[in-house]
């Protein structure tokens, strides 16, 4: 299974704000959206990421200041991604080894999705359901 499976099924919308938006802004987004990260894009190009674990580590460096700051002043700016093409026990190895819970997916310089953990994992269980029931046909020789 690899990446654009996931898009497939849950589509290749990708929210981005630019490096000047307010974290304000940024975690109103955040929640009227239901996502736990959104990109950061400066003249087409991914300058970072932001995430709910960054606006709390910026309340607790700056307190309700931090609000009014720009988003590159809290952005990870080393920003980790995938291609359409990665699979799934690749971005799991990936998502492990750099600790990161969100992936842009980028396809020939050009930003085509972003995948959470969530979606990897209801895609790693929809799997193993899927693996479960044929072998239980095989064993059984019925189907579910």
């Amino acid at each position: 299974m690899r990446v654009s499976n996931i898009l497939s099924l849950k589509g290749r919308d990708v929210f981005t704000v630019v490096p000047d938006t307010t974290v304000a802004k940024v975690v109103k987004t955040l929640q009227q959206k239901r996502i736990g990260a959104i990109l950061v894009v400066d003249a087409g190009k991914i300058a970072g990421i932001v995430s709910e674990r960054d606006v709390t580590r910026g309340l607790a460096d700056h307190g309700a200041e931090v609000l009014d700051m720009p988003v590159s002043a809290l952005m990870t700016r080393a920003v980790t991604t995938c291609s359409p093409d990665s699979t799934i026990d690749h971005i799991m190895h990936m998502m492990t080894e750099s600790r990161v819970r969100h992936l842009p997916v980028v396809e020939r310089d050009r930003l085509v999705g972003f995948i959470s953990i969530g979606d990897v994992v209801k895609n790693r269980l929809q799997e193993l359901e899927a693996e479960e029931n044929q072998l239980r046909e095989y064993v059984t020789g019925s189907s579910y």
